[in-house]
């Protein structure tokens, strides 16, 4: 059967396909005993972004060991993603709280109104910094995490109004991560995935489906071809 990473993006999702993602943050390391290597995967979106949440975690295992952060930028209402998510992930999902330890094998769902940062191996919150318009949380959290995180980084970008997170993907790919935005044909709101296509640095361009075998793959390249 063929590739669809492969297909999609003429890419090779072999480890010699994937950048290098090794890079100091230079950050003082807070706390020295919380592993801060293994792969985080940022999932951005909004409007219609449920229906690619869920198609996403049903395909991923449990233990992946990567560490698996829901940033929806629907700030207006307090999110119900938490009571929603853990039925769909064999990974226990939770909604984050200020200083909440990052760890691998988990789903952590952003909450309403905050700005979302992760240093020291914990997740910070902090007040809202665009309180008017459309939101950038996804902006700020990944630059957080070009900042902070010294393990290799993936950005997806599903369905969504606006282009959070579309500014911060060149970085991502600067610092050695992986950039990954929705099929547009898939996405119920294909403004955000589009604007992130746009910028012109998107790796791969994935159905939710497809996504969970190609970080799969760049997460643990040595693994998954086995």
């Amino acid at each position: 059967m063929e590739d669809p990473v492969r297909t999609e993006t003429g890419l090779d999702p072999s480890p010699q396909g994937i950048r290098n993602p090794s890079r100091g943050s230079g950050v003082s390391d807070q706390h020295p005993a919380r592993r801060r290597d293994f792969p985080v995967v940022c999932v951005g979106g909004s409007a219609g972004g449920l229906d690619a949440y869920i198609r996403l975690l049903k395909h991923l295992p449990a233990d992946l060991d990567v560490a698996i952060v829901i940033v929806n930028h629907i700030t207006r209402f307090p999110t119900q993603l938490h009571t929603i998510l853990p039925s769909c992930t064999a990974m226990p999902a939770e909604l984050i709280s200020d200083r909440l330890l990052i760890e691998p094998n988990r789903v952590y769902i952003i909450p309403s109104n905050r700005d979302l940062h992760a240093e020291g191996g914990a997740f910070h919150l902090r007040p809202i910094s665009k309180p008017r318009g459309w939101p950038d949380v996804i902006t700020v959290f990944l630059h957080s995490l070009i900042a902070h995180w010294d393990g290799k980084l993936i950005a997806v970008i599903v369905s969504g109004y606006d282009g959070d997170g579309a500014a911060a993907l060149c970085g991502i790919q600067q610092v050695g991560g992986i950039t990954i935005a929705q099929k547009l044909e898939t996405a119920k709101q294909p403004d955000m995935p589009e604007s992130a296509i746009a910028t012109g640095c998107i790796d791969f361009v994935l159905s939710p489906e497809e996504m969970a075998l190609a970080i799969r793959r760049i997460a643990y390249p040595q693994r998954a071809a086995t």
